[in-house]
């Protein structure tokens, strides 16, 4: 992202103001920016709770802390910066420091309908005293979070970066993680921050809850674009480094896939011309629902531009919606007439799309076209599946998007990345901005961590990147689903392919599963369950109901990591309440205070009593001042349905 853009933002350069303010907003903007000395700089958010230091301590090591309402979130920790094997973070000196603020709000999908960025900037020259080399540190402060990143001038030259920072989190902090080898396709684990050992490899978001009641944070990157992807490495002491892509433990997958490659991608990356790493991200809040509202993340990528999104997200080709799959859950062979079935179901669900795997290759041009305007005429439209080593070339990804666009295919699922280094990561953008230049819609499997690329592409409908039901042999899905939308999901959105009634459940009930669809950030949601399972379904009714995305979601205080996930979410008027249970039976009371004034119809699924493969429902009437009480069995759900008596459907 180019500096200049954030111009009309600028409100002080330090030294000088550049028009009058009234003496009580002065006050409160310098505030807000203080350097203590040559050596200091503080960012604090705009609330005035979240604040972000700067400093350089003997022996003129940059380093940096983070407080939240003045409790430590990351301790006092070395900000290590490398360019061709120079540390540009040791003997420095600091700049005249240039301030700004960002108070903007745009259109988003997913967790809510419209996202807010809101902060406190700063850009603060460095020059590293012995190579005379200079550069630029940026920093912001949100009321929700911080983030940094650095920014190094350049001609045409390849030059190598690296980094290591440190992430040390306070004593007595509890971690939620998992390791690289599954890449971003595994199961958390709930450990005391010193129980993990020197050299545990995780992959972000690193989430982790402060100790004496101070709030959660999570550690994540955004904007990763001409770089390498980050990781983190545990030193036994607390203290989580930064690792970039070439430097990762090789992933399962990659081995599998690609063992011929594993050393290519284990080189370091070099860059051409100026080099701006992604943002390193620590969200912070209260409780989750500050983490799972936050839009830090995206709002650090640039806004989408008018080339290919004359609307930006509200571009008329944009359209988040469900979908019908045919892989987990059986269904006959993958027969040409067996697809129309689907597309022909799908419409019966109200469903938006189908999904369809690589098998679409072996049909002709005119089996193609006969299936895509059958589609069509249900209201379905088609996605299909490539292997990303197909697509490594312009001229490859040139004829797979122009013949989609061709035959009115309106998505790809593309799949098998499964690294972070940069030749990776730039896969990616070209598969983005190619895909966009024929309005094709992409859904990236085998992926990494979503770092923010659909606010600037928003053809980027979903990704992968984590455990979900294609994972036949997770057993604990109970205590995995109920850790993922406090972990996984701050990233952003991820296709998890919810739903399924029959043996993967596991150790959940079908409430717990359908429950999932509304609490799992997936604006294109691929049911895993086989359509007519759905449609045979007594949960049908809500199904049919549960939209993709959500113009409000509010994390309910009963929601503990790994144990109980409550969302109430509202669709326009109407508003839903999800409930995942971990592996233990429960019982919760929960207000309907989030519901608007007047009367709503309710349609409430439970769990059976004592068959898991079943559900109780009810239909009546709710009101604000009402009160649940949910029985939740051992890996038990709830979801119910508020919607407006005016808008009801007839009973």
């Amino acid at each position: 992202m180019n500096i200049d853009q954030f111009k009309e933002y600028r409100l002080v350069g330090r030294a000088v103001l550049i028009r009058p303010w009234p003496t009580l907003l002065l006050a409160f903007i310098l505030a807000a920016f203080e350097c203590f000395a040559a050596d200091s700089v503080a960012v604090v958010s705009p609330d005035g709770k979240v604040r972000l230091e700067l400093f350089v301590p003997a022996p003129a090591r940059l380093s940096y802390k983070v407080n939240f309402r003045d409790k430590p979130v990351i301790e006092t920790s070395a900000l290590n910066i490398v360019l061709d094997n120079v540390e540009l973070t040791q003997g420095i000196e600091l700049g005249k420091v240039e301030t700004y603020r960002i108070n903007e709000k745009y259109p988003w999908r997913g967790v809510h309908s419209e996202a807010v960025n809101h902060c406190n900037g700063a850009r603060i020259p460095v020059t590293h005293a012995k190579s005379g080399a200079k550069y630029t540190m940026e920093v912001r402060s949100f009321n929700d979070g911080v983030a940094f990143r650095h920014i190094i001038p350049g001609d045409d030259r390849s030059r190598v970066p690296d980094e290591a920072t440190q992430f040390i989190l306070p004593e007595q902090s509890t971690v939620w993680y998992h390791d690289l080898e599954g890449h971003y396709e595994d199961v958390h684990e709930k450990k005391a921050v010193t129980e993990i050992a020197s050299g545990q490899w995780v992959a972000p978001p690193l989430t982790f809850k402060l100790p004496g009641a101070a709030g959660y944070a999570a550690i994540t990157e955004a904007a990763l674009v001409n770089y390498s992807g980050m990781a983190l490495q545990a030193d036994g002491k607390r203290g989580f480094n930064l690792v970039l892509g070439h430097k990762h433990h090789v992933s399962y997958p990659y081995r599998l896939r690609y063992s011929n490659e594993i050393e290519r991608v284990s080189r370091p990356a070099g860059i051409s011309g100026a080099i701006t790493s992604p943002w390193r991200v620590i969200m912070t809040g209260a409780n989750l629902n500050a983490l799972v509202n936050c839009d830090i993340v995206h709002n650090l990528c640039p806004a989408p531009g008018p080339k290919f999104f004359a609307r930006g997200m509200k571009s008329d080709w944009i359209k988040p919606g469900r979908a019908v799959w045919k892989y987990v859950d059986g269904g006959g062979a993958n027969s040409f007439e067996l697809m129309k079935d689907f597309s022909r179901w799908a419409g019966e669900l109200g469903f938006e799309y189908h999904v369809i795997e690589g098998f679409w290759s072996r049909w002709n041009d005119e089996q193609i076209k006969e299936l895509v305007d059958y589609s069509r005429q249900r209201g379905v439209g088609l996605w299909f599946w490539r292997h990303s080593r197909q697509l490594r070339t312009p001229e490859a990804r040139e004829e797979f998007f122009t013949r989609l666009q061709k035959f009115g295919v309106v998505g790809a699922k593309i799949d098998f990345f499964d690294h972070e280094h940069k030749e990776i990561v730039d896969l990616y953008t070209s598969l983005l901005q190619d895909a966009a230049k024929h309005r094709i819609l992409v859904n990236f499997h085998g992926a990494n961590k979503p770092t923010g690329e659909a606010r600037t592409w928003p053809n980027e409908m979903i990704r992968e990147g984590v455990r979900g039901m294609e994972a036949s042999r997770l057993q604990s899905r109970a205590r995995h689903n109920t850790t993922l939308p406090f972990t996984r999901y701050l990233a952003g959105h991820g296709d998890y392919t919810p739903v399924h009634f029959g043996e993967r459940r596991r150790d959940t009930t079908w409430a717990h599963q359908v429950a999932t669809a509304a609490i799992f950030n997936e604006p294109l949601l691929t049911y895993g369950a086989h359509p007519t399972n759905l449609l045979n379904n007594p949960c049908l009714p809500m199904i049919k109901r549960i939209p993709s995305t959500w113009d409000e979601t509010i994390v309910l205080p009963v929601s503990e990591i790994g144990e109980i996930a409550a969302f109430a979410r509202r669709s326009g008027d109407n508003w839903f309440l999800a409930v995942l249970n971990g592996a233990e039976a429960d019982s919760i009371r929960v207000p309907l205070s989030f519901l608007g004034q007047g009367e709503y119809h309710a349609l409430l699924i439970g769990d059976h009593e004592t068959n898991p493969a079943a559900v109780e429902i009810e239909n009546t009437h709710s009101h604000a001042t009402d009160l649940l009480e949910l029985e939740l069995s051992a890996g038990g759900g709830f979801i119910g349905s508020f919607l407006k008596e005016d808008k009801a459907p007839a009973r």
